[in-house]
């Protein structure tokens, strides 16, 4: 049921920490941001950076769900319309010194100008948008990183190398917790929900229930 409900959500998640880590990130570096925090990418990556001792900020669109998103290791949540915008200047104010954004689009123009120095962003989803309205700047004064995570083709020992640190750094209680299991027979209600993005987490369906 675990396995199931890491799946390729989950194995993205600990990809993308895993570039950020080869890149310099520490938790001494500074804080590390998840954007759509309640998604499944979003969910596993928040239990895997808290696990290893990283100050996680989470951005949602459901505000709702913060203590949610707290009690999985989140210090900080950051409403999603906050960083739904094009920034108006190439350069911000240093906030964070990794990102792993599953949403892309505005999501991810807004953070690059609001990177810390020599900062990396794992990029894995499209969520807000295929688009990047943004500059180079980011990554010719400040030295910032933008890391592409493929989950589909990269190669075994890499995918090995995820499993075995998920075996070891996903905390069984983090991953319980955004978890949820339900009969075959939910599907169509569920599927619903899934397209409306009334969903959290990981959804483990039980074909024998």
């Amino acid at each position: 049921k675990r396995s199931m409900a890491i799946g390729t959500a989950g194995f993205t998640a600990m990809l993308a920490v895993m570039e950020l880590e080869a890149h310099g990130v520490t938790p001494d570096s500074g804080p590390v941001l998840v954007t759509g925090g309640n998604g499944g990418v979003g969910g596993v990556a928040i239990g895997i950076l808290a696990g290893c001792g990283y100050e996680v900020h989470a951005s949602t669109g459901r505000p709702q769900l913060a203590d949610h998103l707290k009690s999985i290791g989140a210090t900080e949540i950051i409403p999603r319309e906050e960083l739904d915008v094009v920034p108006e200047r190439p350069l911000a104010s240093e906030r964070w010194a990794g990102v792993v954004d599953a949403v892309g689009g505005n999501t991810l123009a807004s953070i690059l100008p609001q990177m810390k120095y020599r900062g990396a962003i794992a990029a894995c989803g499209l969520a807000g948008g295929v688009e990047l309205n943004s500059t180079v700047i980011p990554f010719l004064l400040r030295g910032v990183k933008l890391l592409g995570i493929d989950s589909v083709t990269c190669p075994f020992e890499q995918r090995k190398a995820a499993w075995d640190r998920l075996a070891i750094d996903l905390s069984v209680d983090s991953l319980d917790a955004i978890t949820q299991v339900v009969a075959l027979d939910d599907l169509p209600d569920l599927a619903g929900k899934i397209l409306k993005g009334e969903t959290q987490g990981r959804v483990v369906v039980d074909v024998n229930a």
